[in-house]
């Protein structure tokens, strides 16, 4: 099996370097007949890449230890389902496939787009990253390489009994999607990369490249952003520290692209529209491309220490001179092409939808260099004074927590901004109603006894937003009423099918309301230490926590010793949970096992973190407001990602869009 995978490596590459060279052959001599080839042989990477990771899963399922990959990252007695994610455990699994993902998109693009004018470009490029991730995979990290023992004689094959296992931390259900989801995101702006160096490299830079590579962002984009959310759901239920974002590295390396994303998200409609930010939109696609292949340096280079990180490698400077080549690549095209790039209009006036995106880009822009420059602070400072200083979470809230709500509260003024310019009339008509919603809320936060002046700000801001969402629905579906009749419900719902792009933006945009409101509980955090007897309580507010027994055992993989515990709220019983400390056999690692209490107002979120010299058991608890808006947030915002990728039922016939309708904001 090993040597059917070796094989579709090479082939891999072999096809790759082809696609470059056939590509651009075709386009010189023009030939569609090598264009075509060219095509094809990414479309036959994919499937050789596809053989390569069967054929690693089909080594991890037969518990084939002579292979130092598999021996590394797994056991004889792991469950299947976790022989499978460990495919992705390590350095050399993890970047195999990255590769197989990145042809997946690569094939799907060069099948749905072969008669576009940009293909023969789209395909060169696409050929030439991909070759660069499978010369990695072939000749630097092969994960195919079986274990010797060296002896004076010369190395001899060497088979273990039993592997070391998989990382307990990683043997959770959650890590068997959130990977996968993670890297789909970060592959998946190879696409739009690719479209933006084809159209720079051909000049063929009109609205047409942006157009299709829109909903490939949209793809990369949602996928990346799941897959943080699901990264701080791991995090929260798996590492017992009460949090589920910590300002890590690399929880700050998959940020920074989703981060650009958005915004080029947001101003590819000014572009759509009206011509402008052509330069802006190429240089977004570029330095988010980047950046996504940046998160992978950091992940496997060590120059970091995160949780989430590979173990450090030699060969990761090779991602940095990758990065450095595309870099100054991608810069010279856009440099060369400033003229090409010229904008069809200028920007109006300083009160409209316009500079409304304008300045919500800046916003992203001023919070991805923030979060970039807290990640690589503690390594410049050990390169320039030879002394790590570190930058933790402080730094961040402190600086990120304004940025955020500044774009909290563009979420809600640009749908009620106009384009061109906006007038005074049109301002007061279309502000007050939310304006006063929120500062009303503010109002009744304060009253009701709250203090924390992010949080008020927070809770004030999210009922404008909400409020303008809500009155963006109901002005589409009275002037729809007033166009067809029928029921409110029924215009609701042809109003959304009509324009799928806009209404869902909307609905992604409620979901980042629910972000927030989870995001705004974090400043009522409460938590309490207690070594507990049997019989003994702590409390925290109106909850008690009262240590029933020490239960404990083992399973073929690990042993467990627990905190039985009774959880009561103001002295009524509410259940019996059992938090638990586990060591694993195979690593000798322990790790917690946390159980919470989980309600829409808070979460008590419970740690045993292991038995005192004198017998009694400490038991961490925390009180968390709101956590759970966090995570049907981000279930809102899945549905209304998804609902934007829906093609409309019909288009909107322009007799029937009404100026009530055509104020709306068309978002992503």
């Amino acid at each position: 099996m090993h040597h059917l995978g070796n094989f579709s490596l090479m082939a891999v590459v072999v096809m790759c370097a082809y696609a470059v060279v056939a590509s651009l052959l075709g386009v010189r001599k023009q030939s569609s007949q090598l264009v075509n080839s060219a095509r094809r042989a990414l479309i036959a990477a994919a499937g050789f890449s596809a053989l390569s990771v069967a054929a690693l899963l089909a080594l991890f399922l037969a518990d084939d230890f002579r292979f130092e990959y598999v021996a590394s990252y797994s056991a004889a007695a792991l469950p299947w389902y976790y022989k499978v994610s460990a495919l992705w455990a390590g350095n050399d699994g993890s970047l195999l496939f990255w590769t197989f993902l990145m042809l997946v998109f690569a094939a799907a693009c060069a099948i749905s787009r072969r008669r576009d004018e940009l293909m023969p470009h789209v395909v060169a490029t696409l050929g030439g990253v991909i070759l660069f991730f499978a010369y990695m995979n072939y000749w630097v990290c092969n994960p195919f390489g079986q274990l010797a023992e060296i002896t004076a004689a010369g190395p001899i094959p060497f088979t273990p009994r039993d592997g070391n296992g998989l990382n307990p931390l990683l043997q959770h259900p959650i890590m068997a999607i959130h990977p996968p989801i993670l890297y789909t995101g970060y592959v998946g702006f190879v696409i739009p990369f690719a479209f933006c160096v084809a159209a720079l490299w051909t000049r063929r830079l009109d609205a047409a490249w942006i157009q299709n590579t829109r909903r490939w962002t949209l793809i990369a984009w949602f996928f990346l952003g799941s897959g943080i959310l699901l990264g701080g759901r791991w995090a929260y239920v798996e590492l017992g520290w009460g949090g589920y974002w910590g300002w890590d590295p690399v929880e700050n390396a998959a940020l920074m692209p989703w981060l650009t994303g958005t915004a080029f998200l947001h101003s590819v409609m000014i572009q759509e529209r009206k011509g402008m930010l052509k330069i802006w939109n190429a240089g977004l696609v570029i330095v988010t491309y980047l950046l996504c292949v940046f998160g992978t340096f950091l992940t496997r280079s060590g120059i970091v220490s995160s949780v989430h990180a590979f173990a450090s490698s030699e060969f990761a400077w090779r991602f940095l001179v990758f990065i450095i080549f595309a870099a100054i690549l991608s810069a010279a095209l856009l440099i060369t092409r400033v003229k090409d790039l010229r904008t069809e209009n200028e920007l109006e006036a300083v009160v409209s939808r316009e500079s409304g995106f304008l300045f919500n880009n800046l916003l992203l822009l001023a919070a991805c260099f923030a979060v970039l420059w807290g990640t690589l602070f503690p390594v410049l400072s050990e390169a320039v004074q030879g002394e790590q200083i570190s930058v933790g979470a402080p730094f961040f809230n402190r600086v990120n927590v304004p940025l955020g709500l500044a774009l909290l509260l563009m979420t809600g003024v640009g749908p009620l901004l106009a384009w061109r310019r906006s007038s005074l009339d049109s301002l007061k008509r279309n502000f007050t109603v939310p304006l006063l919603s929120g500062v009303a809320a503010g109002l009744l936060l304060f009253a009701l006894g709250m203090r924390h002046p992010y949080a008020i700000l927070c809770f004030a801001m999210s009922a404008f937003v909400v409020v303008t969402i809500g009155s963006e629905f109901h002005r589409g579906v009275r002037a729809r009423r007033a166009h067809r009749g029928g029921s409110y419900g029924t215009a609701l719902v042809d109003l959304v099918q009509r324009n799928t792009r806009r209404y869902g933006g909307y609905i992604v945009h409620f979901g980042i309301v629910l972000l927030f409101i989870g995001f705004a509980g974090n400043a009522f955090n409460k938590d309490v230490i207690a070594d507990l007897n049997r019989g003994e309580s702590t409390a925290i507010g109106p909850w008690k926590v009262t240590l029933q027994d020490l239960p404990g055992g083992e399973t073929p993989v690990y042993n467990w010793l627990g905190a039985q515990v009774l959880l009561s709220k103001n002295d009524e019983p509410v259940g019996i949970f059992q938090p638990r400390r586990q060591l694993d056999k195979a690593t000798g690692q322990a790790t917690s096992e946390v159980r919470r209490h989980a309600t829409f107002q808070e979460d008590v979120y419970l740690v045993f973190s292991g038995v005192t010299e004198d017998g009694r058991a400490t038991v961490h608890v925390y009180r968390n407001p709101l956590v759970r808006w966090v995570w049907i947030g981000a279930f809102v915002m899945f549905l209304g990602t998804v609902l934007t990728l829906l093609p409309n039922r019909s288009p909107v016939r322009r007799a029937e869009v009404t100026a009530a309708e055509g104020a709306a904001l068309e978002a992503v």
